[in-house]
Parts: structure tokens; sequence; C-alpha cells
């Protein structure tokens, strides 16, 4: 028994995992198959956001559960031994050496825990769950969870191959370069978030990127601040489609439905909304088949526009005699 006033009742991200373990040993969540989201168990629940990453950790810990970047944390019952308790009798899972840690390794569990659970999900307390080791700990190797995301877009911009073959006309190698970063936000949804142009993180390898992105349109804007202002639009245009990736990723997650599907359950509604013959575009719109209203669609299109409005900037400015930059006519 409880001392007297003192609840007995199990803690709430127990309780959860408690149902969640019972769904896995009844077959009701099978191998292979996603458990809810870190968002999904706010919602069912009611509980807050730390709560529910305890949650997915704990039955990380119990081996019921892995995290799959790009896909989300599903069953996997091959670590665990027998049917799983309400309480695991499981011994914890012994931490590490902490020689066997390395900032490098903190930074790329960190990178799979977003890729897996989103933004919300990472957290210097369920990063320490995921490494077996106490929070403090972590402090040895990032100061903190802002300098953490800071490590880990540098190291996600470090996966950009840029080609060999790359493109000697400005329009090209802004294309290229923007459609690498489209792909990098693609593979790391979380990332758009941590990227900021009022107060960029410090990271070398998107400088670099950026470097290698405006090296043909560095020579016909020698107007430095028409160069920073050009880096920061193309930059700025990718990012602002992106911060919806995590989103839609979330969403689908917790629906699971895609978007074309999500689309498809909301015609009859808007059907309706449009009966009035009040909004003849979108209506036009409803009707036309496979319109392409998906982020990689409008990506493409948007880029495509951008870099039509910056060929008369560098048309206006490109470098007169003597280097000087003069107006075209």
């Amino acid at each position: 028994m409880g001392a007297p006033g003192q609840s007995t009742d199990p803690a709430p991200y127990l309780r959860i995992a408690a149902e969640l373990r019972t769904r896995i040993a009844s077959g009701e969540l099978r191998a292979g198959q996603k458990v809810p989201s870190a968002r999904r168990i706010t919602q069912e629940w009611g509980v807050a956001m730390t709560t529910a990453t305890k949650v997915l950790a704990t039955l990380r810990r119990e081996g019921l559960v892995r995290a799959v970047p790009g896909v989300g944390t599903v069953v996997d019952t091959s670590g665990a031994c027998g049917e799983p308790p309400v309480r695991s009798s499981r011994r914890p899972r012994k931490r590490p050496a902490e020689s066997v840690l390395s900032r490098e390794r903190v930074v790329r569990t960190a990178i799979a825990l977003a890729d897996a659970g989103g933004s919300a999900a990472l957290s210097m307390r369920a990063l320490a769950a995921e490494l077996g080791v106490s929070t403090m700990v972590l402090y040895r190797y990032v100061p903190g969870k802002d300098e953490l995301v800071v490590l880990m877009a540098d190291v996600v911009f470090g996966e950009v191959e840029l080609p060999a073959d790359a493109p000697a006309d400005w329009r090209g190698r802004l294309a290229t370069g923007a459609r690498l970063q489209w792909a990098l936000y693609r593979r790391h949804p979380w990332l758009a978030k941590a990227m900021s142009f009022t107060r960029p993180p410090l990271s070398g390898n998107a400088l670099a990127l950026m470097e290698w992105m405006m090296a043909p349109a560095r020579e016909l804007l020698p107007d430095t601040p028409a160069l920073l202002h050009t880096t920061v639009t193309v930059a700025g245009y990718v990012r602002g489609l992106a911060v919806n990736l995590e989103d839609e990723a979330e969403a689908e997650q917790d629906t699971g439905l895609t978007h074309a599907q999500w689309l498809k359950t909301r015609h009859g509604r808007l059907a309706e909304i449009l009966d009035g013959g009040n909004y003849p575009m979108y209506a036009q719109i409803l009707a036309y088949p496979d319109i392409g209203f998906d982020p990689d669609s409008m990506f493409a299109f948007g880029l495509d526009r951008l870099l039509d409005g910056l060929g008369a900037v560098m048309t206006e400015r490109r470098p007169g005699p003597g280097g000087r930059g003069r107006r075209s006519v």
C-alpha cells in the first residue's frame, strides 16, 4: 500500500504504455504496424507531449517497438522476451559506458529520433532514454537542445552530394541547389523548422551548399545586397514550402491517409460549398482531373516562376565594362 494521501495509480506514461503493450500482445498491433505517434497519443489520451514521448521511449527500451526513419514507430517484438506484462519484469537496459558515447553518436541518434517522430519527439530526456544514459550525461557532449539542433542540421546538410557535372549557368545551378535542398527537407522533415534566416544556425555544410549554388550568379550580381537577397530569396522559398512537410508527415501518420487520399475525403464537402456558384475559380480547379496539388508539384511550379523573375534581375545587373554593374535598357 502507498503512503497515506499518496496515489497508487501508475504514472500516466506507464498506464498508456501498458495499454499499448496489451494491443501488441493481443495482435491488434502486429509486427511492422505503426503504433500511435507522440502527437496521436497526446490527442487520444489527453496528455502532454513529454508524456507521450516517454510512452514510446518506454516501449523502445522494452524491445517492443523501434523507430523507422521516414515511417514512424512500428511494432518490433523480436527483442521482447515472452508476452509483455503491464510492468516490464526485464531488468533495465544497462547504460553504456561513457567511453562508448561520443558527440557524433549523440547527434546521429537525435537525428534518428527526429526523423521518426518529428521535432516534437526530440528532447534531451527522450534522447537520453534512447541512448540508455541519464539526461545529465548528455550535457557533457552538447551544451543544450538548441546547440544539438545546430549540430544535427550541420550533419544532415553534409549528406548533400554535389553533382560532378554541375551546371555552369546561374539558372541551372540555382535550380539544382534548390532541388538538393528540397530533397534534404524531404528526408528530414524537421529540418525546415530548425532553419532560420533571421538567426540562422551556424552550419558550415549549409554555407558550403549556398556558396556552390550562388557561384555562377555571383558573377552577374557584383552588388553585394543583391547577392545576399538573391541567396535568401531562393533558400527561403524552398524552406517556406518545406515547413509544411513535417506537419503533413504527422497528419499522414495520425490519419493513415496520404495527402491525395485526404483530399478525396473532402471533395464532397467542398462541392457543397461551391454549389452556389460563388467560387468559380475553385469550381474549375475541383473539376480538373489529377491537377497535381501536392508539395512536389507546387515546389516545381514555384521554383520555375521564381527563377523566371530572377532572370530579369540577372540581366539588369549584368557586369558592364570595367566589371561594374549596369542596368539593361
